[in-house]
């Protein structure tokens, strides 16, 4: 029972400290606007982008105009949602461990990570992410006439849910690195960089570079995938979605580990 009971106890705390948050958010309105209106203003570049490409050429490797937008939209889903709940490993990657404030996240009564990760929950920047990748994917699935079978609509909750766990544990491994070289800000930003090219057709890039976003930093389990299923009823790497998220949550959770670990045994 003791699982469920923590279970339950950080669920809790979640929704509270989101409540919190959420509070904060309607305090200092002008960080929601900042934060969504940026990330419109990116968006909108992208689509512009991607129109100007389709005036050339009506399919780019199978793929028409509204089933990139749908792929773009929703690449935006779980990086909005994992947004919303873990960018303060920002904080960590950049100086918590160099300064040495991270000690105070060892002393609560709380796992150290929830602890980091809930000084601030609710990003604005995620909400903008959602709500603009909401209507994105609207858009491009009302244009494509696309209609989901009972199961895709069904699943699809669960592969954005997937997407944003991949999300977070890459993003965990690379800030988690701090604990060895003291800050691993530029690594995390590298490695968040190439989850832009999640948002695009896997089948555009070189074989070695398919090779790394979908095995090594597979972000391809975040929005191709997914994307692949629900446009074209592609099925064969479904089973290993649940598989590469399980395997990459458990791995971050191991560097995680190991970095506090070291982190204390230095008395940093």
């Amino acid at each position: 029972m003791r699982p469920f009971t923590t279970a339950a106890r950080y669920t809790r705390l979640t929704w509270h400290l989101s409540a919190v948050s959420l509070h904060r958010l309607t305090e200092y309105r002008m960080d929601f606007v900042l934060g969504a209106g940026g990330l419109l203003l990116r968006v909108v570049c992208q689509v512009a982008v991607i129109g100007m490409v389709f005036q050339q050429v009506p399919v780019i490797a199978g793929w028409n105009y509204h089933q990139v937008l749908f792929l773009l939209g929703f690449s935006l889903l779980p990086r909005g949602l994992d947004r919303l709940f873990t960018d303060q490993l920002w904080i960590l990657a950049r100086k918590l461990v160099q300064s040495g404030e991270f000690f105070r996240y060892l002393i609560r009564p709380v796992h150290p990570l929830f602890s980091l990760l809930s000084e601030r929950f609710l990003y604005p920047d995620g909400f903008g992410e959602l709500i603009t990748g909401i209507a994105l994917t609207w858009y491009a699935a009302e244009s494509l006439d696309l209609d989901p079978t009972a199961g895709q609509l069904l699943l699809a909750p669960l592969l954005v849910l997937c997407g944003a766990l991949i999300l977070a544990a890459i993003k965990t491994v690379f800030a988690a690195l701090a604990f060895w070289t003291t800050s691993s800000f530029p690594a995390l930003y590298a490695a968040n960089q190439l989850g832009d090219f999640s948002g695009y057709p896997l089948d555009l890039y070189h074989p070695s570079l398919r090779w790394l976003l979908t095995w090594l930093l597979p972000y391809a389990f975040t929005a191709y995938v997914p994307a692949s299923y629900l446009l074209f009823g592609h099925t064969h790497m479904l089973p290993w979605l649940l598989l590469v998220t399980a395997a990459l949550v458990t791995l971050a959770l191991v560097v995680w580990h190991r970095g506090v670990d070291r982190y204390e045994m230095t008395g940093s």
